[in-house]
């Protein structure tokens, strides 16, 4: 993009407003991919898109803002639709990237109902929703109930007609008012992750039992790369058990309260990196999910470039949720539904 902002003061501004789309635009491919990485990667190429265009066809272009969202809808669609096909082979269950604290491309200052639609549409409950979904489903419905695009619009990016997502968007909307369940406020959240993380330290399985719920159940991805259970544990004893097995396994393990995907977490670090980050679902008072992010991929954001990888001990088959014991298993196809 080197030279996109040299010309006329004009274009100068024009160049600096497109690029300030980019915080928006990556929020939506986000949203759509559950990933950073490809997110970020999706954006890239709708700016190279638009500065591939002669100067004359980018003047030409009444709303580059909404020219680029396009694009990038396009973009995340084909991305899913290549997943679908390939049916992606990955070990274990695959969890959404976690996003750490406010980001530079969370929605920023606005009409209050649509920034409490935004923050909602981020969480890692939301986002296992979305995985449940057809690419068009996810695209119809994100792009219409998340960022209050018109079924015409939607309609030029998905190759289909307004009814048609209309209707997927009200097949979505669906599923996701089946999976929501009314979370309680904020500073409950925190309190309830806070005397959840002081039982499971404590090694306190009676507390950690009455902390969930009978039904809770927990995902973690591992991704074939660290130790990770390959399928979810049910059950709110289940997993007490299961975490204070883990505690007694990963000694130096430090537990921080931090803010994950816009929700109080979970993170667990060791040797200096973090290993693993844990969003929760809560309703109720009790803790209804946990959804525990290993894969180191996933964990990026999470770790600055200046800190120290974390020491990896002897490979083993173990499934252990702090530390980063390996597992040998086969891969499991990760098919979206039809």
């Amino acid at each position: 993009m080197a030279g996109a902002t040299t010309g006329t003061p004009a274009a100068v501004r024009a160049a600096g407003a497109v690029d300030g789309e980019r915080r928006q635009l990556t929020g939506l491919a986000y949203r759509l991919l559950g990933s950073v990485t490809e997110a970020e990667d999706a954006v890239q190429e709708a700016y190279a898109r638009w500065y591939a265009m002669s100067a004359g066809r980018r003047q030409a272009v009444e709303r580059p803002g909404a020219w680029l969202s396009t694009v990038v809808a396009r973009i995340c669609l084909d991305v899913l639709g290549s997943a679908r096909v390939r049916c992606e082979r990955y070990v274990g269950a695959w969890l959404p990237e976690p996003l750490p604290g406010r980001t530079e491309w969370e929605p920023g200052p606005g009409d209050p109902a649509d920034r409490v639609a935004l923050d909602e549409s981020v969480t890692m409950a939301f986002l296992v929703v979305l995985e449940s979904m057809t690419p068009a489903e996810r695209v119809a419905f994100v792009l219409h109930d998340v960022f209050r695009y018109p079924f015409g619009e939607i309609a030029g990016i998905v190759g289909r007609t307004p009814a048609a997502c209309r209707r997927l968007a009200s097949s979505a909307r669906g599923r996701v008012r089946t999976a929501h369940t009314l979370p309680p406020p904020e500073a409950e959240q925190a309190v309830l992750v806070r005397h959840f993380k002081e039982a499971w330290e404590a090694k306190d399985i009676a507390a950690l039992v009455g902390l969930l719920d009978p039904a809770a159940t927990m995902t973690a991805d591992g991704g074939g790369l660290v130790g990770a259970a390959l399928r979810p544990v049910e059950g709110g004893e289940r997993i007490a058990a299961y975490l204070i097995h883990l505690a007694d396994r990963a000694p130096g393990l430090t537990l921080l309260e931090r803010t994950v995907n816009g929700r109080p977490g979970l993170v667990a670090r060791h040797g200096g990196a973090t290993v693993t980050v844990a969003a929760f679902g809560l309703a109720d008072g009790r803790v209804t999910g946990i959804w525990a992010v290993r894969n180191p991929d996933k964990l990026r954001p999470w770790n600055d470039r200046t800190a120290p990888t974390a020491p990896t001990p002897p490979t083993g088959t173990g499934t252990d949720f702090g530390t980063g014991t390996r597992t040998r298993t086969g891969t499991r196809t990760r098919t979206p539904p039809e």
